[in-house]
């Protein structure tokens, strides 16, 4: 069973990393892992201005913006 990782939207700070919307893993256990590392990174590294949380859906995660608008025009 395949499990992915998806990021809900893709903000110009995802787009300027060069982020793939949905990564897909053979283990869930590795889906977990990798969510987790780029959520973390997400935090840490984009412009700040919108925080990142993670869900798990049907087996797969996914990294949603937390909170309103940001200041890096997200796109959906």
């Amino acid at each position: 069973m395949e499990h992915h990782v998806v990021i809900e939207k893709l903000c110009s700070c995802a787009k300027k990393e060069g982020l793939s919307q949905i990564t897909t893993f053979d283990a869930k256990e590795a889906a977990l892992e990798a969510a987790e590392t780029q959520m973390a990174y997400m935090n840490g590294s984009f412009c700040g201005k919108h925080t990142f949380q993670l869900v798990e859906v049907n087996d797969n995660f996914v990294i949603g913006m937390v909170g309103g608008g940001c200041g890096c025009k997200s796109d959906h």
